[in-house]
């Protein structure tokens, strides 16, 4: 008798009863209140900047702000910062006092909640509760023959599907870009629709001009089933790059903020800086800087709309210095991503950075430490918003579909490291090593402790592959790649449209929808 899993492997059942029940029981789907994983899992533990460093960050940030300042604000920007306390000197460099900023960060939103459309995908943001998603802005495509490919909006579409349909995946922000529309508002109304039909989870957006941010809001107050709705549950935040590393403002980014702000939608200040490149070399001083930046991004916010959700999206990346390519799976975006987690955690700020981009251009050996130690990493320290976590290779210009579905099982095996040891009266507890040992088989296979713990406290990976030699041969010797390829099938084959199908017609005949649903 064969059971054949959902990656489409066949698996020789044993004994009735047996291991083959056990296999069975795991792949059944788990309660909530039994899930060894799940969004917004403590982390924290992991701190790689003492006390001492975190108050030396923040006061040279302080200094650069008051000292440096920023330039190229435009001129809204100006006139809401200087009305708070900025003063915009002769070089039209806008500087920060400290106590300004001090002001602003008592005002800043702190224990946010992102909504998913769906309540049940609703991501706490408190303490350093942590949440992996997708984000990026690939060019390509990695089909799982190698070829590269131009990315398009049945892409993104299938990316999103297979967001709602995997667990460990908590938010959806748009991987790449749709290259088969020429249109920029096209392209946006694309993008963010993509997004809304593929999944039911908080989605991530941006917009390549202020003026399309109108169009884009009609569309979301039209799913939403109202401006009222919308704004009572904003189940879109706005990625946006407000700052253009080192220490200048993006003039037409933020007045998209701007008018996402009155809009009521959430907004992630984004600062990616490049070390060595547009941020400076040290990791610390990298992170001083994005760190003043984004401190700037909450001026801005607070002195326009106290209290808005914003994000603190200290992102700078890291630059291989030999060639100045950047390098977002070292060791090094690892730690830079972690200590920006814990400066986030410092100002008690809800936070969010890069972490699992792949430098690999395959879903290969070196993608899976690649991702594993910069999501691993990450968690640890409590970044609240993992963005990149899964999918992305060739240092962000490509995207594979596959690559997605495997990081679903190293997230699952990141998550299960932040949860950590519970050490409890019961988890110590010497009754079963007394049965076991004192007249007992000897082993704990089949104990009844070993039984209630298997689900609970273990992580099973749905693609990964832990067969022994011999049942991996009698398996025809499967490949990662293939199973990662009949589980994206086997999603893609059940997922549907999340969008009411009145409602998508609706928006299929105000806007150019370019993807078939």
């Amino acid at each position: 008798m064969e059971a054949v899993r959902e990656d489409g492997v066949s698996v020789r059942a044993r004994r009735a009863g047996g291991r083959a029940a056990r296999v069975a029981l795991r792949a059944a789907p788990l309660a909530e209140d039994v899930r060894p994983i799940r969004p917004g899992l403590e982390g924290g533990r992991y701190r790689p900047l003492t006390q001492v460093d975190e108050a030396r960050i923040h006061e040279a940030a302080l200094q650069a702000l008051a000292e440096i300042g920023l330039a190229n604000a435009p001129a809204s920007g100006i006139e809401i910062m200087t009305r708070a306390g900025a003063e915009l000197g002769a070089d039209g460099r806008l500087r920060f006092p400290r106590a300004l900023v001090e002001d602003m960060l008592a005002l800043a939103a702190r224990d946010l909640t992102l909504f998913g459309r769906d309540p049940v995908h609703d991501l706490d943001l408190s303490g350093a509760r942590v949440h992996f998603g997708t984000a990026g802005a690939a060019v390509h495509i990695v089909d799982p023959d190698g070829s590269y490919r131009e990315s398009t909006s049945a892409d993104l579409y299938a990316a999103a599907k297979l967001c709602q349909h995997l667990d460990n995946v908590h938010f959806f922000q748009r991987p790449m870009v749709c290259r088969d529309i020429a249109d920029n508002f096209e392209m946006d109304v694309n993008t963010l629709y993509g997004a809304l039909s593929g999944t039911t989870k908080h989605v991530g957006t941006s917009f390549s001009d202020p003026a399309h941010v109108a169009g884009c809001l009609e569309l979301l107050h039209l799913v939403a089933g109202g401006e009222a709705a919308w704004r009572a549950r904003p189940f879109v935040s706005n990625s946006n790059c407000f700052v253009v590393p080192p220490m200048k403002f993006a003039e037409e980014s933020c007045r998209t903020m701007e008018a996402c702000i009155r809009a009521g939608m959430p907004v992630l200040l984004l600062s990616a800086g490049q070390a060595g490149a547009t941020a400076p070399a040290p990791i610390a001083a990298a992170i001083v800087q994005a760190v003043a930046e984004c401190l700037a991004g909450v001026v801005y916010v607070n002195a326009m709309a106290p209290g808005h959700p914003a994000i603190f999206g200290t992102w700078p990346f890291v630059s291989d210095l030999r060639t100045g390519a950047m390098s977002g799976g070292s060791a090094e975006q690892a730690l830079l991503t972690a200590g920006c987690a814990q400066m986030h955690r410092f100002y008690g700020l809800p936070g969010g950075a890069a972490s699992g981009i792949s430098d690999a251009k395959l879903p290969d050996m070196q993608a899976g430490w690649e991702q594993g130690i910069t999501n691993v990493m990450a968690g640890l320290a409590g970044l609240n918003l993992c963005y990149e976590a899964v999918g992305m290779h060739a240092s962000l210009l490509g995207f594979s579909l596959e690559s997605m579905v495997l990081g679903d099982d190293v997230l699952g095996q990141a998550l299960r490291a932040v949860r950590g040891i519970e050490v409890t009266e019961d988890s110590v507890s010497l009754e079963a090593m007394r049965e076991v040992c004192l007249g007992g088989p000897g082993h704990y296979l089949g104990h009844a402790q070993t039984l209630a713990l298997m689900q609970r406290d273990y992580v099973y990976p749905s693609v990964g592959n832990r067969m022994s030699p011999k049942e991996w041969d009698e398996a025809g010797q499967p490949k990662l790649l293939d199973g990662a390829a009949r589980r994206r099938d086997a999603i893609l084959a059940r997922a549907r449209c999340t969008v009411p199908a009145d409602v998508d017609a609706q928006v299929r005949t105000g806007w150019k929808i370019h993807f078939n649903a």
